[in-house]
């Protein structure tokens, strides 16, 4: 057995991420330390993360030490990863999924649909903005930065309405009783690899990759490939107004996919869905379809002028 170093990010929901999998690893014969590694993304906290646009701003950092042999495997939101990973590197796991949905959390409402006008909705994601500004033009959707204990403590002390945060890092964190309803994948469309974990190592390092192995799950690694593979077709980061959720769908191991593309103001909102076997070729191909419909310039628009990210409240 083997004495493992995981890097990771020091939030309260990155630690649990990374002791998850360390005991997880500790229950396999090894030994275990985490080293926590600040990343661009924990540094910048002032800005919408829309505005500071650098790929891989969770974990470049984290590869850094990867690199430089400071760590052996790195634990990270898999909707953090970008879809194009440096050479050497590879994602050894992707770990069974929780629920990839968005959850509504509020003192005052129930859900979506008892919001009154112009009430004022924390979210920190494009993608959240956009589809709710679709779905209720008249909310008022404002800026919301800070880890998950932070944003819930900015909503219950009445900056917010309602925040919408990911159901999978609400229930990792054991506050599900903060939890009003999880919205529907057909009226939020998730991020692209929301609720997965990934473990990423150096590339052939098959020592580590064979540590690994009995945490990497097939039915997750195929849908987290589907979703970033539309991702990745779409030129589209973390940080962009695309929406990616994959599910099984009957037997013979065919998928579903929907996707979505939007204007963060919810003036327009392009929807697809598709069927097929392989995973990544039906990723390109709704991409491709997405694309057709006039995402492309959507995406051009929002690339190449200041985004029209949520005002602070």
């Amino acid at each position: 057995m083997a004495h493992l170093r995981i890097g990771s990010r020091g939030s309260q929901l990155a630690l649990w991420q990374a002791n998850h999998v360390s005991a997880l690893l500790q229950s396999q014969g090894h030994t275990v330390e985490i080293e926590i590694i600040k990343t661009t993304g924990d540094k910048i906290t002032e800005v919408a993360l829309s505005k500071v646009g650098t790929k891989g701003m969770f974990t470049k950092e984290i590869e850094e030490a990867l690199s430089a042999r400071k760590v052996d495997l790195a634990v990270h939101s898999l909707k953090d990863v970008p879809t194009e990973l440096q050479p050497e590197f590879e994602l050894a796991a992707i770990m069974k999924r929780e629920d990839p949905r968005d959850a509504f959390i509020s003192t005052k409402f129930s859900d979506l649909r008892e919001l009154p006008d112009k009430a004022r909705v924390g979210t920190s994601s494009l993608r959240r903005q956009c589809q709710l500004k679709a779905l209720r033009p008249d909310l008022d959707v404002l800026s919301l930065r800070g880890n998950v204990d932070t944003r819930l403590r900015k909503m219950e002390s009445g900056e917010y309405d309602a925040i919408i945060l990911a159901s999978a890092g609400v229930h990792r964190l054991g506050l599900t009783q903060h939890v009003r309803s999880r919205i529907p994948a057909e009226l939020m469309c998730p991020a692209a690899g929301q609720g997965a974990l990934g473990i990423e190592i150096r590339r052939g390092d098959r020592q580590m990759r064979d540590a690994l192995a009995f945490l990497d799950d097939a039915d997750a690694r195929a849908t987290t490939a589907c979703e970033r593979a539309l991702l990745l077709a779409l030129g589209g980061g973390c940080q962009v107004p695309i929406g990616a959720f994959a599910e099984h769908s009957g037997s013979h191991g065919k998928l579903r996919l929907t996707a979505i593309v939007g204007r963060p103001d919810g003036s327009q909102l392009l929807r697809e869905q598709a069927e097929g076997n392989d995973p990544e070729k039906l990723g390109r191909a709704t991409a491709e379809e997405l694309l057709r419909k006039g995402a492309d310039k959507i995406l051009a628009d929002i690339y190449g002028t200041e985004v029209a990210v949520p005002k602070q409240p």
